[in-house]
C-alpha cells in the first residue's frame, strides 16, 4: 500500500482539517500517510477526531510556506518548509507521492527541487479538473485541463507532451480507455492560433496511441468533447479561475432568487434536482485535486479551501496513481514520442 506525504500545514484552513482528512482515510483505507508540519499542531488535531494510529505518521518541521507567501522567497529562507520535507519524504524513498492543498508556486518549486523530471519531458504541467457535460454513458463528469499555471508560454513540443501526460492520467483515474485530447484554440480550424499551435495539432495527429480530436474553442470546454484539454499555463489558468468564478455566481444566483421571490421559489423547488446535480459539480470537495505532471513522482494539488473531505479524496487519488504506475507509463509514453 503506497506512502502519502501530506503537508499538514498548506491550505486555508490547515492544520485542522488537512489532519481531519487524513484521520478520515486512516479509517476507511489501508493507506499510510506521513503527516508532515508541526507536531504539537497536529498532534493537538488527531486528539480531537478519531483515526487509526497504525496507518498515521508524523514527521515533525517548524516551517511552512502560507498562501501569502512569495514561493521562490519562502523555499529559499525556509530549507525545512512543510511541502519541501514532504517532497523530499518522496525523493529519499520514505513516501511515494505528496498531497498539499497549500501555495501552488511553492508545490510546483518544491516538486522541480526534489524530484527528478521524466526523461525528455521540458515542461513540467499543473493540471486541474472541472465539471462539465457528457456526451456518452460512462464518460467522466470531470474533463482535465493542462497547463493551468506551471508555465507561461509553451513550445510545441511542451503542447505534445502535455497531451501524453494528460492523456495517461485520464486512463488511470478516470478510467477513460482512450480520453479524447483536443486543444484549446481560437477557431475548430487547423490553421488557427499560431505557428505554435499548428505545429503543435499537425504533430499530435500522427501521434501513435492518442486519441487526438483537433481544436476545441472555449464554448467547447463544457460539453463533453474532449477528456483532456491542452493549452499553455497563462491561458489554462485563466480559463480556470473563469470557471470557478462562473460556477459559484450560479449557485449564488440561484440561492438569492429563492429567498426573495416566490415564484423563483416555486421555480427552483422544479428544478431542484438540477441545481443539486450543479451543485455536487462544482463541488471540488468530491475529487480532491489534480496532478503535477512531468516528474518521476507525484504531487497532488488540492484547492486551497479544501477541508477534510477533500483531501480525503486527495490522498485516495495519489494512491491510485502510485498503484496505477501513472508516472511510468507517462514515461513509456514520451520514450515513444
Amino acid at each position: 500500500m503506497p506512502t502519502i506525504a501530506v503537508d499538514a500545514m498548506g491550505g486555508d484552513f490547515a492544520p485542522e482539517e488537512v489532519v481531519k482528512g487524513v484521520a478520515q482515510a486512516s479509517l476507511e483505507t489501508d493507506i499510510q500517510c506521513t503527516l508532515v508540519g508541526d507536531e504539537a499542531q497536529i498532534q493537538a488535531a488527531l486528539d480531537r477526531v478519531p483515526y487509526n494510529p497504525e496507518h498515521i505518521a508524523v514527521h515533525h518541521t517548524p516551517d511552512f510556506i502560507s498562501m501569502e507567501d512569495d514561493p521562490k522567497r519562502g523555499l529559499r529562507q525556509k530549507r525545512n518548509a512543510s511541502v519541501l520535507v514532504a517532497a523530499r519524504l518522496v525523493s529519499e524513498g520514505q513516501a511515494d507521492a505528496v498531497v498539499t492543498a497549500g501555495n501552488t508556486g511553492a508545490a510546483v518549486l518544491a516538486c522541480a527541487q526534489q524530484f527528478r523530471t521524466i526523461p525528455g519531458v521540458q515542461k513540467a504541467a499543473l493540471a486541474s479538473v472541472y465539471p462539465r457535460q457528457t456526451e456518452y454513458p460512462g464518460q467522466d463528469q470531470l474533463a482535465l485541463l493542462l497547463d493551468v499555471g506551471a508555465t507561461i508560454r509553451c513550445e510545441a513540443t511542451e503542447l505534445v507532451q502535455f497531451a501524453l501526460m494528460g492523456s495517461a492520467y485520464a486512463r488511470h483515474i478516470s478510467k477513460v480507455p482512450s480520453p479524447r485530447i483536443a486543444l484549446l484554440n481560437m477557431g475548430v480550424e487547423e490553421t488557427k492560433g499560431g505557428d505554435i499551435l499548428v505545429s503543435a495539432h499537425r504533430r499530435l495527429k500522427t501521434v501513435g496511441g492518442v486519441n487526438f480530436v483537433g481544436n476545441i474553442e472555449g464554448n467547447d470546454l463544457a460539453k463533453g468533447k474532449a477528456d483532456v484539454i491542452v493549452c499553455e499555463g497563462f491561458l489554462g489558468n485563466v480559463v480556470l479561475k473563469l470557471l470557478e468564478g462562473l460556477a459559484e455566481v450560479v449557485v449564488d444566483l440561484a440561492g438569492t432568487a429563492r429567498r426573495e421571490n416566490w415564484r423563483w421559489k416555486l421555480g427552483f423547488f422544479v428544478l431542484a434536482n438540477s441545481f443539486g446535480r450543479l451543485r455536487d459539480l462544482t463541488d471540488y470537495t468530491a475529487y480532491g485535486g489534480a496532478p503535477i505532471l512531468g516528474f518521476e513522482h507525484l504531487m497532488i494539488k488540492s484547492h486551497g479551501r479544501s477541508n477534510a473531505r477533500a483531501i480525503n479524496n486527495a490522498i485516495k487519488v495519489a494512491a491510485k496513481a502510485v498503484r496505477d504506475g501513472v508516472t511510468r507509463e507517462i514515461a513509456a509514453a514520451i520514450e515513444r514520442l
